[in-house]
């Protein structure tokens, strides 16, 4: 069964820092790109960061750029993202997806998402 979950999500305080997790299954991980995308109330979805099928290749919004690291474990079949510095405006359900075409490419696969809050 194909699946992404997220976690890792949660409340934290402006300037403080999480690490986003997405664990796949179902598909075979390391042929595919990764990303993470958020997406605030009212807004609309925005992409946060890629990496490559191999992870040779990253790329991220100026939003969170020296802020946010993208990294993947394919023995592991897992993403992440390392969030810092966090602000409110960072606020946002945060999704990852697989891409079979690469970081330019429309995502294949969805995960359900995980809250992360950012407030005082």
């Amino acid at each position: 069964q194909l699946q992404l979950v997220e976690s890792g999500g949660g409340l934290v305080q402006p300037g403080g820092s999480l690490r986003l997790s997405c664990a796949a299954s179902g598909f075979t991980f390391s042929r595919y790109a990764m990303s993470w995308v958020r997406q605030a109330p009212g807004k609309e979805r925005e992409g946060v960061s890629c990496i490559s099928s191999s992870g040779g290749s990253t790329n991220y919004a100026d939003s969170v750029k020296d802020r946010f690291t993208i990294s993947r474990d394919n023995a592991k079949n897992t993403v992440y993202l390392q969030m810092n510095s966090l602000k409110p405006e960072d606020t946002a359900v945060y999704y990852c997806a697989a891409k079979r075409g690469g970081c330019l490419s429309y995502s294949d696969y969805w995960g359900q998402g995980t809250q992360v809050t950012v407030s005082s």
